[in-house]
């Protein structure tokens, strides 16, 4: 959406809205599939996904690429502009920085809300919010909706890095986003004035950092998506791992 929008002029900001919208939207019907028509929360993500993978082609005009150098992109107009020259070449990571502050900032505040409670504990307890005499379904929808806003801004970030779209860019990016949040929980969330949010986020880090190092080491990029397969069942594993130890010092804690 975002490349479709800026290659015909439109104001990179505004795209970034565009596609957090049409994301919402369709995380929206992802969660109708599952709330309101019973289809498992699988199955219904894998219709939306093959759904769109339609649709994306016709946005693009039936290719799979599209390019767009040399059009105004978040990373050259608006504050990044003002980033001064000493620091051109950090220019993008600065501005990834920056969105990445904001969604956090926002999202944080977001979730000390009465919805964000809500949302909250839709995914932890839905008897209490029953008993609260809310739906736990329509937090469900309103959660997907927000998490795919939250991906099509990341996937039109993204775009107008390179200046181009690929509509199988977004291949293994699931698996990408699970892993950084079991491996952003388990190492950083231990520390107090670590939230959720910026564990997630450093996660993330600690991921990306993972493929690099490998990269350096000689690994073949042909090995790249087992590499990232074997990072998600370490975490996993780990993750796994730090429940049973949990739950055997609680178990400890009780017979004392």
């Amino acid at each position: 959406v975002a490349a479709a929008l800026i290659s015909r002029g439109a104001n990179p900001f505004l795209a970034c809205i565009a596609s957090m919208l049409c994301g919402a939207a369709a995380g929206g019907v992802t969660g109708l599939l599952h709330v309101k028509l019973h289809i498992t929360d699988l199955l219904s993500g894998i219709l939306v996904m093959t759904g769109l993978w339609s649709i994306n082609l016709v946005i693009v005009g039936g290719s799979s690429i599209l390019a767009y150098y040399n059009k105004p992109t978040v990373f050259t107009s608006g504050p990044a502009a003002l980033i001064p020259q000493s620091m051109f070449q950090l220019r993008d990571l600065t501005s990834v920085f920056l969105f990445c502050m904001l969604i956090k900032f926002i999202t944080d505040i977001y979730l000390k809300t009465k919805s964000g409670l809500l949302l909250r504990a839709s995914g932890d307890n839905q008897q209490y919010v029953v008993s609260l005499g809310k739906d736990p379904g329509n937090m469900k929808i309103l959660g997907l909706m927000i998490g795919n806003a939250f991906t099509a801004l990341a996937g039109c970030v993204l775009s107008q890095q390179s200046e181009s779209a690929d509509v199988t860019s977004g291949t293994g990016m699931v698996v990408m986003g699970l892993a950084s949040v079991i491996i952003g929980i388990n190492i950083f969330s231990r520390f107090k004035h670590v939230k959720p949010t910026l564990a997630v986020i450093l996660g993330a880090i600690v991921y990306k950092a993972c493929l690099m190092v490998a990269l350096q080491l000689g690994l073949p990029a042909n090995y790249m998506k087992l590499l990232m397969a074997v990072l998600f069942t370490v975490a996993l594993l780990a993750n796994r791992v730090a429940s049973l130890a949990g739950g055997r010092k609680e178990h400890h804690a009780a017979k004392n």
